[in-house]
């Protein structure tokens, strides 16, 4: 079996609270971080309800930081800062320290806004920060930049797995001994008229307008789409004898992971592939099927995406592990998600428990998932899969034990 790597530093900035504890906290009393959108701009939008941040990250950062940066990149860094003193800022050379950050879009926001600009007032009126801004590398970049970072910084851009597949990339840096700790994650801040009006067109989004709270629903029989959300979601992983050796406490290890992709359709899923990929992630980390006691689903809320990854795991694991669905609490936040869904894994094995699935009042009877539904459910797991899946047939599983 190979070397996993340490999960010494946990960060995050969600739709449910504005760091790990408040968006821990939320998941486990069932709260739901979507609301209405009230600006103008959404009046005559088909869906009018986003998984907003809970806390404004330009407000954490400062308004001079925070006015040469777009809102993934402000999200970013508010994560990757508490992740780093979570992880008790490591005492690493510059050298062995790498950044792997993924995002779905990047700085659409600032494309948008300077792009508008442009057109109302002229070429002088844009910002000289419009390309750093809007270029999707730029979260790994300023956590780079932040923490002095000279081991590499990555952005995986994997539509909804690019949170996971940065932190897997994380691993295999590690693994490979290019790096002895890695800041890896997803940062994603998209909710925006062109976005919500694209998504609601391909009919990938719930019209619950009147229920906010109640239009995520992972599972359920009523599920009529995703909801789109922002956020950020960071982890610090470390080398394990390097974090042995100065005496860190792990949340988790990260013990393997497996990426796949389908190369079957641009947006419909594909169960052949996922299954896959929790499999590689099994093989990378030396684990059974049995083995695993927990899966935090990627389960967006689509009719069909639900149903395709439900069959996956019962294929690729069975139907033994209590099933979560996080989604159901933040909405979706894209290119940070699959980093949410591996942070909110880890904390459910670290405390023995996992948070229920918000909204799943009628299971589908195609679902033959032990599905945790009311409160929390308690236990002793030692190994867990968090998964996490994207348009373009991006498939990416990881491993982690206790």
């Amino acid at each position: 079996m190979k070397e996993g790597a340490s999960v010494t530093g946990l960060g995050a900035t969600t739709p449910l609270g504005g760091d790990v504890t408040s968006t821990w906290a939320g998941m486990l009393e069932g709260r739901s971080g979507v609301v209405a959108i009230e600006e103008d701009w959404a009046r005559d939008l088909p869906v009018r309800i986003a998984g907003r941040m809970k806390t404004d990250p330009a407000e954490v950062l400062g308004r001079v930081k925070a006015r040469r940066l777009d809102r993934c990149q402000q999200a970013a860094l508010v994560a990757a800062r508490e992740a780093w003193q979570d992880a008790g800022a490591p005492d690493v050379e510059p050298e062995r320290l790498a950044v792997v950050i993924g995002t779905g879009v990047g700085g659409v926001l600032t494309t948008l806004a300077q792009n508008a600009l442009l057109e109302e007032s002229g070429a002088r009126k844009v910002s000289p920060y419009t390309v750093p801004m809007l270029m999707p590398n730029g979260p790994a970049a300023v956590v780079s930049i932040e923490l002095g970072a000279r081991g590499g910084a990555h952005t995986p851009v994997s539509a909804c797995a690019s949170g996971a597949e940065a932190i897997a990339m994380g691993l295999d840096l590690i693994r490979l001994g290019r790096a002895d700790v890695v800041v890896a994650g997803g940062a994603e801040a998209c909710v925006h008229p062109l976005t919500l009006a694209g998504f609601a067109q391909a009919r990938a989004l719930s019209t619950r307008n009147d229920a906010p709270g109640e239009a995520s629903r992972p599972f359920d029989g009523g599920r009529d789409g995703f909801v789109l959300g922002e956020g950020a979601a960071i982890v610090v992983l470390e080398r394990e004898g390097f974090a042995a050796a100065r005496g860190a406490r792990a949340h988790a290890t990260l013990a393997g992971a497996g990426t796949t992709s389908d190369a079957h359709h641009i947006t419909a899923g594909d169960v052949s592939g996922q299954v896959r990929a929790m499999r590689l992630a099994l093989a990378s980390a030396g684990l059974e099927a049995l083995d695993v006691g927990h899966v935090g689903a990627h389960a967006t809320s689509t009719p069909t995406g639900d149903l395709t990854e439900a069959g996956s795991i019962t294929e690729a694991i069975g139907t033994h592990p209590v099933v979560t669905a996080v989604k159901s609490m933040t909405g979706h936040l894209c290119g940070a998600a699959g980093a949410m869904g591996a942070l909110a894994t880890v904390l459910a094995l670290r405390d023995g428990v996992v948070p229920a699935i918000r909204n799943l009042d009628d299971l589908d009877a195609q679902v033959k998932l032990d599905v945790v539904t009311g409160t929390p459910r308690r236990g002793g797991w030692t190994a867990a899969i968090a998964n996490s899946f994207g348009f373009g047939g991006h498939n990416a599983s990881l491993a982690f034990t206790r």
